[in-house]
This record gives C-alpha cells, sequence and structure tokens, in this order.
C-alpha cells in the first residue's frame, strides 16, 4: 500500500511538472515558428553566425523529436509540431548555406563543419553550476580578439587551410583559452572552443600545460568552470534588468552553457524575458530593444579600436533585426524545447 502510494504521488509530480511545462512548450514552439517564418523570408541576408544559430536549433529540435519518434506519443501535438518545425529546417538551411558560400566563401569553408546540425552533441544528461567556481572578479576588458579566436577554432577544426590537419592546439590557443577572469564574450568563446574540441574527437587540448596547478584539471571541469562564471554574468545582467546591450551576451549564454548540459540555464524567468524580447511582427529579436542597433555599434567600435573585439562578426538587417541575437535567440529558445519534452524521456509522460 504504501509502494502504491509513493507511485502515485511521484505520478501527480510528474503530471503537475508536465502540465506547468506544457504551456511553456506551447509558447516556445510559437516564437519559434515565428523566428523560423523570419528566417524564410531572410535568410539570404542573415550572416553565418547567425545562421549558425539556426543550425544548432536544428540539432535540437532533432534531438527532441529522436526521444519521442519510436513510442505511442510520436503524435503528440506538442512533438508534432517541433517536428514539422524540424522539416521546414530542412529545406531553408541548405538554401541559406548555399547564399554563405556565394557571400562569405572564405569565413564558410573556415567555419563549414559547423552548418552540420549533425556536428553538435544534444545533452540527455543534466548537471547544474557550481556558485563556487566563480571568480571573485572578472577582467575589466575582453580577454583576446576575434582574429585569434576564429585562428584557433579552425586549427581544431582541420580547416585552417585545404585538407588540414585536425586538433592542432597551439600553446598560444591553449594558453588563452584557459586564462580565469575572462568576461562576456572572451568568456563564452573559452567555452566554445572546448565545446568544438570535444564534438570534433580532439584529446589534446590540454596536452603540454606548463601550469603545475593546473596540472589535473580536465577538458570537463575547465566547461564547468566557464559556464558556472557564465552563470554569475547571466544574474548579474538580470539583477540589472537586462539592459539592452547586454542581452546578445545573456542569450548567448544559455545557448552555450544548455548545449553543454547545464539546465540551471533553462530558467523559467529567463524564458519568460526572452519570449517578450522578440519583435511580434518579424520574429526577429534585437529589433529596436533601447536603440540596440546604435549600442552595438558604439559597442563594436569601441572594442575595435582597442583592438580587444570577440565578439562574432555582426550584422544589422535593414529592418532593425540582429542576425547574431535572432540566431543565438531561437537557438536558446530550441535548448529549452529540448530540454523541456526530453525530461520527460524517464516516464514517457504524454506534455498534452
Amino acid at each position: 500500500m504504501g509502494g502504491y502510494s509513493l507511485v502515485a504521488f511521484a505520478a501527480f509530480l510528474s503530471a503537475t511538472v508536465v502540465a506547468s511545462n506544457g504551456e511553456a512548450i506551447d509558447d516556445i514552439l510559437k516564437s519559434l515558428d515565428n523566428g523560423i517564418v523570419f528566417f524564410e523570408n531572410r535568410f539570404r541576408h542573415i550572416n553565418l553566425d547567425g545562421v549558425a544559430g539556426y543550425t544548432i536549433l536544428h540539432a535540437k529540435l532533432k534531438a527532441a523529436v529522436r526521444v519521442w519518434e519510436d513510442t505511442e506519443l510520436a503524435g503528440d501535438p506538442k512533438v508534432a509540431a517541433a517536428a514539422a518545425l524540424t522539416e521546414r529546417l530542412d529545406r531553408v538551411l541548405p538554401l541559406a548555406y548555399q547564399t554563405l558560400q556565394e557571400t562569405e566563401p572564405k569565413y564558410f569553408r573556415e567555419f563549414e563543419p559547423l552548418m552540420d546540425a549533425g556536428f553538435w552533441t544534444i545533452p540527455r544528461k543534466w548537471s547544474s553550476t557550481d556558485p563556487s567556481l566563480a571568480y571573485s572578479a572578472f577582467r575589466a576588458t575582453e580577454c583576446y580578439n576575434e582574429r585569434l579566436s576564429d585562428k584557433c577554432i579552425t586549427l581544431l577544426l582541420g580547416t585552417w587551410k585545404d585538407n588540414g590537419t585536425p586538433c592542432i592546439v597551439t600553446e598560444s590557443c591553449r594558453d588563452t583559452m584557459t586564462v580565469f577572469g575572462c568576461p562576456y564574450y572572451s568568456l563564452s568563446h573559452q567555452l566554445l572552443y572546448f565545446m568544438i574540441g570535444k564534438m570534433r574527437g580532439c584529446s589534446n587540448i590540454l596536452q603540454g600545460e606548463k601550469r603545475q596547478t593546473r596540472a589535473n584539471l580536465t577538458d570537463e571541469y575547465y566547461q564547468e568552470i566557464f559556464c558556472s562564471n557564465m552563470m554569475k554574468t547571466n544574474q548579474e545582467i538580470a539583477r540589472k534588468n537586462f539592459s539592452g546591450h547586454t542581452r546578445d551576451i545573456f542569450i548567448e549564454n544559455i545557448m552555450l552553457c544548455g548545449v553543454t548540459g547545464f539546465s540551471d540555464f533553462y530558467n523559467s524567468d529567463w524564458l519568460r524575458h526572452i519570449l517578450l524580447w522578440q519583435d511580434p511582427g518579424m520574429g526577429c529579436f534585437g529589433k529596436d530593444e533601447e536603440q540596440i542597433s546604435q549600442a552595438l555599434s558604439r559597442d563594436l567600435l569601441e572594442a575595435l579600436q582597442q583592438h580587444k573585439r570577440v565578439k562574432r562578426r555582426e550584422k544589422m538587417l535593414g529592418d532593425g533585426c540582429s542576425s547574431h541575437m535572432t540566431g543565438v535567440a531561437v537557438s536558446a529558445l530550441g535548448g529549452y524545447l529540448n530540454y523541456y519534452l526530453t525530461e520527460q524521456d524517464s516516464t514517457k509522460t504524454p506534455v498534452l
């Protein structure tokens, strides 16, 4: 009798969670539908970084649908809606890649492996960040520039030249990518470097480490350190009420650390804010957010003048939409959707 009561109570709790998540899933699906409509209409004008966000979204949608495809709940309306979004991206992404090959041939060639949804490993096990790993303070300026970041990543991918050897880790790349205290985009690109190395199958990122205090640190531990500090960054941004110029990095942190498997980034209050930042008419993000285009232009100009720019190539579209912010936002929302759908996998509880 006691065992039966425990099972019934667990089922009740699961149903309660599902009901709550069900409303969020509906909101996310609606937002992603609008975001994909925008992409279908404007893919010829969206740069590589924006398209990369849609590629990661594609991977997350496919992962969520895959959990349910062989069960009796494959026809669940929410799962079917996610599958329909996946099919739309199946059609439009190849067109976007073809456009990028024509408009940004060198940049596309260097980062082409990232333009494959199959490259991105979507987590099935979740963990949380550790506040004790947060830096006491962040550096006042970014730690390195975009050119170095791009070079280090192409050395991992093997795209630094035609038929290049992959998984090359130079001393300068390793040292730069493991510096502690880096803020904002430096921090997120340090994480991205380790993520790409893992997904590319590189196992030598930390070989040759000369610092005795770092001798026992692993790739996974660096990722935990970085995401714990990205969580600190996001919490600070939230406390300061999400000022327009911080929203892009806030969403990028959710996108990257969600892919890394830290589920505490899928904060329901943060989701509510992100959904509000989408332009309801266009379906994009970054449009007229406290004159965000002007703010980004000032920030990027200042960073370029200081030779500290690490934010990837931004492109403000003619209608005021941000290519980068739209890409990372739909990808982050795809992470929320994948998490909400796949967390029911252990019980196969309907999400209706």
